[in-house]
């Protein structure tokens, strides 16, 4: 990144970014907790500017009601629901989309005025506006994903629930490496088995993407209310319904049926813990083996994902045994979203030296 920016400015758009970091996971615990409690097709318009506004008066509530009243969850699920239970699971959507508009502004005010004050560099202008556009395109698929549960069937496509979620953590992701490119300003040129440790990061990054993915199809398709049962999937390691998905769908099994998608996204989370623990074995291994060590941030980094990995697989495992109650279902989310975090921030110490690293060393190594 430019070095263009004085101390002060730096610390001003550094915190500018981690704010927007901030919301984006506030949003993505909100979302959890909306998609759980059934709230998501509570709204069922999408007004932009008029939209932020929350009902005010009882003919405002008794009006979205009639709105939700012609929804086919109100028709197939909620026909019991009264205007008590309705606001119950409108505040959860609305303050869902709130925070989305909050997002929007936290991240286009402090923009407009950085950028009269010529506080960006010219990297960081053209950066800023990959981030706008990506937020735009979150809003847009968050709506593409509700109207899929408007029309006929009162669920929305896992296929759209998967895109709004990667959606968010992609943008989350490059919002938290932009911030630290601008506190880590100077590049690494790694050598040796640490080259080897970088690779195998990316790597492990790779697979826990596709297992965040598989984590929204399980959500998106109620997949994670069978065979809650482990390590056994009912009596066997897989279960015969996988088999037999398999053999009448073909590889359609493992994205359309549910139990083809508990299965994926089961021992997806064994791909991702043991490549963890190989990282973690193989860095160990070399650190007592060669005289190239790792600078501490890197290893505290290492560490740290380890610890995450265990947390989130010992949770996924309870979730799953406990028939996925609100509050686990959400918490196993947050912690996708913090080992997704680590390992991004991990990634990073092996491309940028941290300032603490460079006080401790003098330099690079």
């Amino acid at each position: 990144m430019s070095q263009e920016l004085n101390i002060q400015n730096r610390s001003a758009v550094i915190l500018w970014l981690f704010s927007g970091c901030l919301l984006i996971f506030l949003m993505v615990v909100v979302g959890g907790i909306t998609r759980l409690t059934g709230s998501g097709l509570s709204i069922t318009r999408w007004d932009v500017v008029t939209g932020s506004i929350p009902p005010m008066s009882e003919a405002a509530w008794e009006k979205e009601f009639a709105h939700y009243q012609e929804s086919p969850q109100y028709k197939l699920i909620n026909s019991h629901f009264g205007i008590h239970e309705f606001k119950q699971i409108y505040w959860w959507e609305y303050i869902h989309r709130l925070i989305g508009r909050i997002i929007g502004l936290v991240f286009i005010i402090p923009f407009i005025w950085f950028l009269i004050r010529k506080q960006l560099s010219k990297d960081l202008i053209w950066k800023s506006l990959i981030l706008f556009g990506m937020g735009g395109l979150q809003g847009f698929i968050g709506w593409y994903m509700v109207s899929s549960g408007l029309v006929d069937i009162p669920s929305v496509s896992h296929y759209r629930l998967a895109l709004h979620l990667i959606t968010a953590f992609f943008t989350f992701g490059l919002t938290f490496w932009f911030a630290f490119e601008l506190i880590n300003t100077e590049k690494l040129q790694l050598t040796g088995w640490k080259k080897g440790i970088r690779k195998l990061a990316v790597g492990i990054f790779a697979v826990t993407v596709l297992q965040i993915i598989y984590g929204a199809f399980v959500a998106g398709m109620k997949a994670g209310h069978i065979y809650n049962t482990w390590p056994l999937m009912g009596d066997s390691l897989i279960a015969e319904s996988v088999f037999y998905a398999f053999k009448n769908l073909g590889w359609e099994a493992f994205v359309n049926n549910l139990s083809g998608v508990q299965f994926i996204h089961r021992y997806l989370a064994y791909v991702v813990f043991f490549l963890i623990l190989f990282l973690a074995y193989r860095v160990f291994k070399m650190q007592k083996s060669t005289n190239e060590k790792l600078l501490p941030s890197q290893l505290g980094a290492v560490y740290f994902v380890v610890v995450v990995v265990i947390c989130q697989f010992i949770l996924g495992v309870l979730t799953l045994i406990y028939n996925v109650p609100v509050w686990m279902g959400v918490t196993h989310q947050v912690f996708a979203f913090i080992l997704f975090a680590a390992e991004i921030y991990l990634i990073h110490l092996f491309t940028r030296q941290s300032v603490a690293d460079a006080k401790l060393t003098g330099g690079l190594r």
